[in-house]
């Protein structure tokens, strides 16, 4: 008998991948913690939506929760590269026509890369060319 594929876990919405990024670089956190973090960019960010927000992340699988504390503890159900990825072929497939290059070169000539990020595009390219 075949393994059942694992659920694909709902695309998070811009709110929730910006919660997300700060969960994967502070690592497993209390709804504060992430709140205290998040208003330093939103001062009026208020904690009651940081903690709804949460817990409707937790309630699509975005987000597991450790509840043997008093102050649950939350982190993301799926690391950041992952996830990553499935946004960008998702991205790739319903923008650029399934095409990687040409998702490459609208970044490359959309201004969004600085020269140094361009030298290091560069290097990999480099780097990897006889992969």
């Amino acid at each position: 008998m075949t393994p059942m594929p694992a659920p694909r876990l709902p695309k998070p919405t811009p709110a929730e991948l910006d919660l997300l990024r700060t969960l994967w670089q502070q690592g497993p956190s209390t709804a504060k913690q992430i709140h205290e973090l998040q208003q330093r960019e939103r001062p009026d960010l208020p904690y009651a939506n940081v903690l709804r927000l949460m817990q409707i992340m937790h309630g699509k699988g975005l987000l597991k929760r450790d509840e043997r504390e008093r102050a649950h503890v939350y982190a993301a159900a799926q690391a950041q590269g992952p996830l990553q990825t499935r946004l960008m072929d998702d991205l790739i497939h319903k923008a650029f026509a399934g095409s990687g290059k040409a998702l490459v070169m609208a970044a490359l000539r959309g201004g969004r890369v600085s020269d140094a990020e361009r030298a290091e595009i560069q290097q990999f390219l480099e780097d990897t060319r006889d992969e």
